[in-house]
C-alpha cells in the first residue's frame, strides 16, 4: 500500500501541477498577453474563460478514461491520462502571443486547456480507485487519501516555480518569457510519472468483475443518475472554495489591491501546504466517524467561512489575508480527503470508475469553472470588501450542504471479532 499511495500521488501531483499552473498563469499575467484589445478587467475574465474550458472538458475525459477504466481496467487510464495532460502543458508553454500570430493564439490556448481538462478528468478516477480498491476496508479512507495530497503538491510545485521566477526577473522579463517556464518543465516529471504507473498491478477489484458493463455511461445513467447529481451537487462548494482562494483571490489581491504578486503566493502556498498535511489526518477522522459527517461538517463550515474570508482578504494585510485562505482550506479539506474513499463507495464495482469520475468532475464545472470568473465580476462591481463574492460562495455551500445531507453514509461496518450471543 505505501507504494501505490506514493505512484498515486505522485502522478496526481504532477497532473494537478500542470492544470494549476495555468491557473496561476490565467491570474497573473495571460490576459494582457493573449487579449490585449481588452481592458484589463476583460482581459483577466477572458484568461478565466479559458481557464473554465478545462473544468468543461473534465467531465468528458471522466467519461471517456471511466469507459477505459470499467472496461479493460484502472492502470491504462493513469497512463494515457497522464501522457495527454503533461503533452498539452509543455504545448501551452509554446503558444505564441496575441501579438505574433494574432487570434490564432487565444484559440490555441482554448483547445489546450481543453485537453489539459479532458486528461485530468480520467486521472483522479482511475488514481483514486487503484488505491481505495487496493486498499483495506478499515483504513480505506486514509490510503485513498494520498492521492488528494497530489493536488496541494501539485499547487505548491506550480506556484513555487512561478513565485521563484516572480521574485528573479523583472515584469516585463517575466511576461515576455519567464512565464512560459513552468509550462516547459511540465515534461520531464510526465515522463518521470509515466514510468513509475507503468509497473502498478492492476486492482483486484477489477479483475474479480466476470460481467463488464458494455457502456458504462448508460448504465450509471439509468441506474444510478440520481447519485451523480446529488455528488456533483455536493462537491460543487469545495471546488468552488478551492479556486476561489487559489485562482480568484491572486487576481483580485495584485489587480484591485495592489499586493505584490510574491506576497500573494507565498499567502496562498503556506495556506496550501498546511492543507496538505491535514489531508491525512482528516482522513483517519472519516474511516473513524464516517464520510458523510466529515463531509457536512466541512461543507457547514465553508459557509459560515465566506464572508469572514473575503473580510480577510480586503485588508490586503498578509497574515490576515493567509488566515482568510486557511480557515476556507482547512474547511475545504475536512470534505475532501474523505471524498476518494466515500464516492467509489456509492457505486457499484462494474460502473464505479465512470460514476465515481463523472460525479466528482460535474462538481468541477458546477463549482470551478465559473467561480473565478463570476467571483472577478462580482468583485469589479463591488466596493473595496467584495461582499457579494462571499454571499455567492455562501449560497454554493447552502446548495452543497443539502446535497450531502441526502447521500447516505458507506463506511464499512467492522465485523465483530466474536459473535453475539443468540437465542
Amino acid at each position: 500500500m505505501p507504494r501505490l499511495a506514493a505512484a498515486s500521488l505522485a502522478g496526481t501531483a504532477i497532473e494537478f501541477y500542470d492544470f494549476f499552473v495555468y491557473g496561476t498563469a490565467a491570474a497573473l499575467v495571460l490576459g494582457p498577453l493573449f487579449f490585449p484589445t481588452f481592458s484589463p478587467v476583460a482581459g483577466t475574465l477572458a484568461a478565466f474563460v479559458t481557464f473554465g474550458a478545462g473544468f468543461v472538458a473534465r467531465p468528458l475525459g471522466s467519461v471517456v478514461f471511466g469507459h477505459l477504466g470499467d472496461r479493460h481496467g484502472r492502470r491504462p487510464v493513469l497512463v494515457v491520462s497522464l501522457l495527454l495532460t503533461g503533452a498539452s502543458t509543455v504545448a501551452v508553454g509554446c503558444v505564441p502571443s496575441y501579438g505574433t500570430i494574432g487570434v490564432a493564439a487565444p484559440l490555441l490556448l482554448l483547445v489546450l486547456r481543453f485537453l489539459q481538462g479532458l486528461g485530468l478528468g480520467g486521472e483522479w478516477g482511475g488514481a483514486v480507485l487503484l488505491t481505495a480498491e487496493h486498499a483495506p476496508a478499515g483504513r480505506r479512507a486514509l490510503w485513498s487519501s494520498f492521492p488528494q495530497v497530489g493536488p496541494a503538491v501539485g499547487f505548491v510545485l506550480a506556484n513555487g516555480v512561478m513565485l521563484a521566477l516572480s521574485a528573479a526577473l523583472s515584469d516585463t522579463e517575466f511576461a515576455r518569457w519567464g512565464w512560459r517556464v513552468p509550462f516547459w518543465v511540465a515534461g520531464a516529471p510526465a515522463l518521470a510519472g509515466l514510468w513509475l504507473r507503468s509497473s502498478l498491478a492492476e486492482s483486484p477489484r477489477f479483475l474479480e468483475i466476470d460481467d463488464h458493463a458494455r457502456v458504462p455511461l448508460v448504465e450509471v445513467v439509468r441506474h444510478h443518475g440520481r447519485l451523480v447529481l446529488l455528488t456533483a451537487g455536493a462537491l460543487a462548494i469545495g471546488y468552488a472554495v478551492f479556486y476561489a482562494v487559489t485562482t480568484w483571490s491572486l487576481a483580485y489581491a495584485t489587480e484591485r489591491l495592489g499586493v505584490s504578486r510574491t506576497v500573494m503566493l507565498s499567502c496562498v502556498m503556506a495556506a496550501v501546504v498546511v492543507k496538505g498535511a491535514l489531508t491525512p489526518l482528516m482522513a483517519l477522522l472519516g474511516d473513524r466517524y464516517g464520510r458523510r459527517p466529515m463531509c457536512l461538517t466541512g461543507c457547514a463550515a465553508c459557509v459560515l467561512w465566506m464572508l469572514p474570508m473575503v473580510a480577510l482578504l480586503a485588508t490586503g494585510r498578509p497574515l490576515l489575508m493567509f488566515l482568510g485562505i486557511l480557515g476556507a482550506l482547512i474547511a475545504f479539506i475536512t470534505m475532501f480527503a474523505v471524498i476518494a474513499a466515500y464516492l467509489p463507495e456509492l457505486y457499484e464495482t462494474r460502473v464505479r470508475c465512470t460514476g465515481a469520475a463523472v460525479g466528482y468532475n460535474l462538481g468541477g464545472v458546477l463549482g470551478g469553472a465559473l467561480t473565478p470568473i463570476v467571483a472577478t465580476a462580482l468583485a469589479e462591481r463591488s466596493g473595496r470588501v467584495p461582499w457579494a463574492v462571499g454571499v455567492y460562495l455562501t449560497g454554493i455551500g447552502l446548495v452543497s450542504l443539502v446535497c450531502f445531507a441526502l447521500l447516505p453514509e458507506t463506511r464499512p461496518v467492522p465485523v465483530p471479532a466474536v459473535e453475539p450471543a443468540t437465542g
